[in-house]
């Protein structure tokens, strides 16, 4: 595949469906066009990451971007954090954390479990888009290798 037909799909993991409303508005408006997979709960979110065997291997040639909350109805966003970041097939996917919480420790813990960036709703949006932007690119011109 060459580096301009790879298609970094967009993983967003946000219950609050206003929110989730703005923020793909706001991507499109900020001239980002990748697919969005929209999910409102970490389980169904994790599914469609993991597979249905749970190994993960489903995204194993997927280029993925996740938008993640840490609020959501039926687990901790941190959970989630740990569970991509500790699989082999998903652990290099960029993980942007979109969330209320502005607690200092909520943020280092984030980090500390692998978190690219975090960033506190409301969002500036142009900062926010011009980082997803940027990481498209980092997915045009890089190819991960799998076995690293």
């Amino acid at each position: 595949m060459s580096p301009q037909q790879t298609a970094v799909t967009i993983v967003m993991i946000e219950d609050d469906q206003g929110h989730a409303r703005l923020i793909e508005k706001n991507i499109r408006r900020a001239g980002v066009n990748n697919e969005i997979a929209a999910f409102a709960d970490g389980t169904t979110a994790l599914g469609y990451l993991l597979g249905a065997d749970g190994s993960g291997a489903v995204s194993a040639h997927r280029f993925l971007l996740i938008l993640l909350d840490l609020n959501l109805p039926d687990m901790a966003g941190g959970e989630i954090l740990a569970r991509i970041k500790a699989n082999q097939h998903l652990r290099r996917s960029p993980v942007i954390v979109l969330t209320t919480t502005d607690d200092a420790r909520e943020i280092q813990k984030c980090y500390d479990l692998g978190a690219n960036l975090y960033v506190t709703k409301p969002v500036n949006y142009e900062e926010f888009a011009n980082a997803i932007r940027q990481l498209g690119l980092f997915f045009s011109i890089v190819q991960v290798p799998e076995n690293a």
